[in-house]
């Protein structure tokens, strides 16, 4: 099996997110794909990520019909700081035999050296990439981590995708101020948002 892995906190998931997912999965001809919404993301120390449970339900709403897209919570229920290579290691020996796309955007990739084992990423799983706008893919960064058959192999799996400049941060932004969210996320999720009081300011 082809199996895409797109990792993220999901604050809420929205269609960037889908759009992106789609879009690997039908060049680079997966047979599924993994939704892996993160438990205590390493990297976002700048705000209070809402609860697990309410990110998962908005993930299931979001792909709901769509018989290839599914959400693993593996990660939720391992709970505190998960790191990308152990949930990798992880899923392999939960999918014996599975070859593993790790899907990202063009600039998580230029982060990616500053992961934890980014080499070992790059081991368990093939990048797809997608360009993010206004952000080229710099694989140089990844010299050094790969030999150059394995980037080559990468480049391969590069994935285009339009241009959607929608980000959860926004929305979470928006709907503490109050303002429209509606075509930057699926009707279920906004309503979801709306009816659970999510991301709106403290009286």
């Amino acid at each position: 099996m082809r199996l895409g892995i797109l990792g993220g906190t999901f604050d809420p998931v929205h269609y960037g997110h889908l759009v992106l997912a789609e879009c690997c999965r039908e060049q680079c001809r997966l047979e599924r794909v993994l939704f892996l919404p993160a438990a205590m993301p390493p990297h976002k120390t700048a705000y209070e990520v809402t609860a697990a449970a309410d990110r998962v339900e908005m993930l299931k709403l979001a792909i709901g019909g769509h018989p290839d897209f599914d959400v693993s919570t593996y990660e939720v229920d391992r709970g505190g700081i998960n790191y990308t290579f152990e949930t990798l290691e992880a899923l392999a020996g939960q999918q014996p035999g599975a070859e593993l796309f790790f899907l990202l955007g063009s600039d998580s990739l230029n982060d990616l050296p500053h992961w934890r084992e980014p080499g070992r990423i790059c081991q368990l799983a093939t990048l797809a990439v997608a360009r993010r706008p206004g952000v080229e893919p710099n694989w140089n960064a990844l010299r050094g981590l790969v030999s150059a058959e394995r980037l080559s192999d990468f480049r391969r799996h590069e994935t285009t995708m339009p241009e959607i400049g929608i980000s959860s941060s926004d929305l979470r932004q928006r709907v503490a101020e109050g303002r429209s969210i509606r075509y930057q996320t699926p009707r279920a999720v906004e309503k979801y948002i709306e009816t659970r009081g999510l991301y709106r300011k403290s009286p």
